[in-house]
């Protein structure tokens, strides 16, 4: 898992079917909130992302959030549309969970990522970072909220 202070790894994953969404690409221009989340169309996952949606702390134009699940871009999109959620809804599908595991967020046994949340600074490293590994760990949002003030 990279540390606090670590350049985040980079990566790129499918947004819809022909956009793709790099995240060095934010460097310089927008910090960003990468959300990792199990499973879409589940409870806890719902009640973060909505309360993400929800949160007019959010709404900068100095941020711009990741939202990443080893769902398939489809599912993903479709997800994003049910809840009417902000930022990037993005399928780390293939090769399976792939930035999950550089992220440290992957588990092998359910073969999903797990509730990680890393704030990336405009230079592109790990400014604050939470892990919940276990599956019905819900994120106390306050934390990461403090983290952009």
């Amino acid at each position: 898992m990279p540390e606090i202070g670590d350049i985040a790894p980079d990566f790129t994953l499918k947004e819809t079917f022909d956009t793709s969404v790099t995240l060095s690409d934010y460097r310089g221009k927008q910090n960003v909130l990468l959300f990792f989340h199990p499973f879409s169309y589940t409870e806890i996952c719902e009640g973060e992302i909505c309360e993400l949606r929800d949160e007019s702390k959010l709404e900068r134009d100095d941020l711009v959030i990741l939202n990443v699940a080893c769902d398939a871009w489809p599912i993903r999109q479709s997800y994003k549309d049910h809840l009417k959620a902000n930022g990037r809804f993005l399928a780390d599908f293939w090769p399976h969970g792939e930035v999950s595991k550089a992220y440290g967020v992957f588990d092998e046994d359910w073969g999903t990522c797990m509730r990680g949340t890393f704030l990336i600074d405009k230079e592109g490293k790990i400014a604050n970072q939470v892990v919940n590994m276990g599956i019905a760990d819900r994120r106390d949002q306050s934390v990461y909220l403090d983290w952009i003030g």
